[in-house]
């Protein structure tokens, strides 16, 4: 049974950091590719990162967030510096076989195989 589980998440004042983390089970993480989405309050899940073959970032995030991958323990992090109170949302990670994918294939949730549950991440101003 394959699970990725969230953690990291929490209340952090606006230009502050956080580390989220995804550790899977279940599955071996390197044959992935993983990403992470996020949904802010009444809106739709969008992208935030990608490691596949190569590494992808949503524009938004681009320059403050940082993925990366812990294979030997099966992990994918995801570094999060200067959170605006916009970055506020639940945030997921995500497994999709298609390791060899491009950004426009990373972007969409319906390419994912597995998602965990989700971590809050609640930026204050």
């Amino acid at each position: 049974q394959v699970q990725l589980v969230e953690s990291g998440g929490g209340l952090v004042q606006a230009g502050g950091s956080l580390r989220l983390s995804c550790a899977a089970s279940g599955l071996t993480l390197s044959n992935y590719a993983m990403g992470w989405f996020r949904q802010g309050p009444g809106k739709e899940r969008e992208f935030v990162a990608a490691s596949g073959r190569d590494i992808y970032y949503a524009d938004s995030v681009k320059g403050r967030f940082t993925i990366s991958r812990g294979n030997d323990k099966n992990t994918v992090d995801l570094q999060m510096y200067s959170l605006e109170p916009e970055d506020t949302a639940v945030y997921y990670c995500a497994a999709t076989s298609h390791y060899f994918g491009t950004n426009t294939y990373y972007k969409w949730t319906t390419n994912y195989n597995y998602w965990g549950q989700g971590t809050q991440v609640t930026v204050a101003t």
